[in-house]
C-alpha cells in the first residue's frame, strides 16, 4: 500500500504531466498564415508535388552531405540541391 507521501508525488506528477501536455499543443498557438502554410506543405506532399524528409534524407545520404541527421527538411531541401549543382 502507497504511504501519503508517495501519493502526493504521484499526484504531483500527474500535474506536472497534464500542464506540460497542454504546453505542447503548439499548433493551436501559431498564427493562421503560419498553420495554413504549413497545411499548404504538407497537402504539396500527399500530392507528391514535393519530397519528404525521409525521402530528402535519403538522398542526402546518397549525395553524402555531413550532417543531415540535424538538418530540418527546408535545409536538407538546400543542401541537396547545392550537392546536385
Amino acid at each position: 500500500m502507497a504511504s501519503q507521501q508517495q501519493r502526493q508525488a504521484a499526484k504531483r506528477n500527474v500535474k506536472k504531466a497534464q500542464a506540460g501536455a497542454k504546453k505542447k499543443q503548439t499548433l493551436k498557438n501559431l498564427s493562421s498564415s503560419t498553420r495554413t502554410a504549413l497545411g499548404k506543405e504538407a497537402n504539396a506532399v500527399r500530392r507528391g508535388d514535393q519530397p519528404t524528409r525521409a525521402e530528402l534524407e535519403r538522398e542526402a545520404r546518397k549525395l553524402n552531405i555531413s550532417g543531415r541527421s540535424k538538418m530540418g527538411k527546408s535545409e536538407l531541401k538546400r543542401a541537396v540541391s547545392r550537392a546536385k549543382d
